[in-house]
């Protein structure tokens, strides 16, 4: 589990395909503390941590997690949101976070706002009934609340801090951002169509 509170930022430094999975090695200042068999939230997508060296570490990412996260895209040079497993005897800044992304959304628009930043995001609609005014979503792992939601789209407001800690500044319109749902909100639909 995690909590949507970003780490690090990690940068790709090569990526290759086995077979149908991609080995990515990442350069962290994380990484003397981290082991193998560890999970980290990369980009909300959490993965196992299959190497370590120096100050670089390599983590595996099978079928599924490409198809459904913009993990396929990474290429060296690029920034990476990072968040090591939660710790269970401390605050929860953000939200409860599993790493497992539902699906990925295209950001529409990005508005400096005078000291902030409001990004619009289109996600598809068959999670419409996942997501709430003024509710959290993770994005990209950052834990984040969400406003001005319709059926296809929803805003956020970045404050300066997260805009400067994390990789949503580089997120411009057309991007791929990976979306994790509110696991509250998942458990009370299962539980609303079981019952149907």
């Amino acid at each position: 589990m995690f909590t949507g509170i970003i780490e690090s930022l990690g940068e790709v430094i090569a990526t290759r395909q086995e077979g149908t999975n991609m080995v990515i090695t990442i350069r962290s200042s994380l990484t003397p503390e981290l082991k193998i068999d560890q999970s980290v939230a990369h980009n909300g997508v959490c993965l196992t941590v299959t190497r370590t060296d120096g100050d670089t570490y390599d983590i595996v990412a099978v079928a599924e997690t490409l198809l459904k996260s913009n993990i396929g895209q990474l290429t060296p040079g690029q920034k990476v949101n990072l968040e090591r497993a939660m710790v269970f005897n401390g605050r929860i800044d953000g939200h409860l976070v599993q790493g497992h992304v539902d699906s990925t959304g295209e950001c529409i628009s990005c508005t400096p706002q005078g000291g902030s930043w409001e990004y619009r995001f289109r996600y598809p609609e068959q999670f419409a009934g996942l997501i709430v005014e003024k509710g959290s979503i993770c994005l990209n792992g950052i834990s984040l609340t969400i406003y001005n939601v319709t059926n296809t789209e929803f805003s956020i407001a970045v404050i300066p801090y997260t805009y400067e800690h994390t990789n949503i500044s580089a997120v411009q319109p057309g991007h791929t951002i990976n979306l994790e749902f509110d696991i509250l909100g998942k458990f009370v639909a299962r539980q609303l169509a079981v019952k149907s």
